[in-house]
């Protein structure tokens, strides 16, 4: 069985269970979840579709020198600063950060930097620190959180170097 069929069975038969929960709680609570599931579906559908699209066609621009150059498995740590740089700076939700992360893959991105990439824009997004964190925390808790969070895409992209190409 493949990785990939192992995380479908596993996500279907989680929805299959959730579903046998809602279901029990009675006809009215399984409807409106289905109902706001469904919305959340609809509206969610065409922005993974633009982005998954999006990707492809900035890979198909970007020429696969510049990402090699910058982040690429020869870049080493520099690469590593690179990404966990780029990563704090990129705007936008998942479908951005792991679109740009695809793209970098498909043209030659070495993997501990996009792996570093990918954690400093989880960790770092600069416009989601200002327009969500500080607005709901104090600002130097915030910075704190960040000050603290700094080493880990420099662990994670020795881990990858340590153990090798995925």
């Amino acid at each position: 069985m493949t990785a990939a069929l192992i995380i479908d069975v596993t996500l279907w038969g989680s929805v299959a269970v959730l579903g046998f929960m809602v279901w029990r709680r009675g006809r009215v609570v399984a409807v409106s979840a289905a109902r706001e599931g469904t919305m959340d579906f609809i509206n969610i559908v065409p922005r993974i579709a633009l982005g998954v699209i999006g990707s492809g066609f900035i890979a198909a621009v970007i020429p696969p020198e510049v990402i090699t150059g910058w982040l690429g498995p020869d870049s080493g740590w520099f690469g590593v600063l690179t990404a966990t740089i780029a990563g704090g700076l990129t705007p936008g939700g998942p479908v951005v950060g792991f679109s740009i992360a695809a793209v970098a893959l498909k043209v030659g991105g070495g993997p501990p930097q996009v792996i570093a990439y990918v954690i400093a824009w989880a960790l770092f997004a600069f416009q989601r620190m200002i327009l969500w964190e500080i607005p709901f925390m104090p600002a130097r808790f915030v910075w704190f959180r960040a000050a603290v969070s700094l080493p880990f895409p420099f662990l994670a992209a020795a881990l990858a170097m340590l153990i090798g190409k995925p």
